[in-house]
């Protein structure tokens, strides 16, 4: 067998060195910051852990989440949120994508800029303008449906609406990064495709389902997944506007972890919490990659 020359070798460990190098302040960054913590909430999660006292109990703070009412509320509700919200976001974002992206520089710019606005607006001044029109006195969505006759609404405030008027706001700020995304991905898809189908008299939505939606799959995936995960994790838009209520309406498993830890003071059972979330996420997205990945070129 050949080996490699002295000087080769030397080469490939100072380029292997060098790679790891460059690495290094990313990787820091995730053993402290995310994989630290991560250990660190599977292992209170098996103590009864509060101010006073730190005793190992097992896997009975999971025990207890079989019997809490609460936690069951939240979950339902959290899974209704990403049952409702992340097809929403796709189609809304695939549709307003494929509307401006022939558009002209200036206008897909004025577009891009106006969708993905609330996205990096603070969430503090997005929950205080949903807020106000909110408000069941003074807001401005009570003023339009009482201009047709309907009675004013606690939209917030009612067990029935909340977690509708919840899921709204978190759709108008998970659609711009998606609609950016789109727009890129479909100036990517070669024009003689989509003309090469429309000679062959195909109709608008067979051009869709047979050459955009495929083409679009990387994109899909990355957006599916990101956007489910950020709907599981959803928590300060409920800290802010309803703190779990009214009746637990809109409670979530991430504000009860937030309620547990730090306002109830049982963080052994918060960790617990949120190891059961991230089992959950975790689970969904690797079917997610499973299903939307298979025609994935990496």
């Amino acid at each position: 067998m050949s080996t490699l020359p002295v000087k080769t070798k030397r080469y490939i460990n100072k380029d292997w060195l060098m790679s790891y190098l460059f690495l290094l302040p990313a990787l820091t960054f995730f053993l402290i910051f995310v994989l630290f913590p991560m250990l660190k909430g599977i292992y209170i999660s098996l103590y009864d852990y509060d101010i006073s006292s730190f005793t190992f109990n097992g896997l009975e703070n999971y025990s207890t989440l079989l019997h809490d009412e609460t936690f069951h509320k939240a979950m339902l509700n959290t899974l209704l949120i990403v049952i409702v919200a992340v097809p929403i976001v796709i189609a809304f974002s695939i549709f307003v994508a494929m509307a401006i992206y022939k558009k002209s520089e200036f206008s897909r710019s004025f577009y891009r800029g106006v969708f993905y606005l609330p996205a990096v607006t603070s969430v503090v001044s997005v929950t205080v303008v949903w807020g106000w029109i909110y408000h069941p006195n003074y807001g401005i969505l009570n003023y339009l449906t009482g201009a047709v006759g309907a009675e004013p609404i606690s939209w917030l405030g009612d067990p029935r609406t909340a977690l509708m008027a919840i899921t709204v706001i978190l759709i108008t700020t998970s659609v711009g990064q998606p609609i950016i995304l789109y727009v890129a991905s479909l100036g990517n898809i070669p024009t003689t495709y989509i003309e090469a189908a429309q000679l062959d008299r195909a109709t608008p939505g067979q051009i869709f389902r047979k050459i955009i939606w495929p083409l679009l799959m990387p994109t899909n995936l990355y957006v599916i997944v990101i956007t489910t995960i950020n709907s599981f994790q959803i928590f300060a838009l409920i800290q802010l506007l309803t703190s779990g209520g009214p009746n637990y309406a809109t409670s979530t498993v991430m504000y009860r972890v937030y309620e547990q830890a730090f306002l109830l003071g049982d963080f052994g059972l918060a960790s617990s919490m949120g190891v059961v979330l991230a089992i959950i996420i975790g689970v969904i997205s690797i079917v997610q990659f499973k299903y939307f990945g298979s025609d994935v070129e990496y």
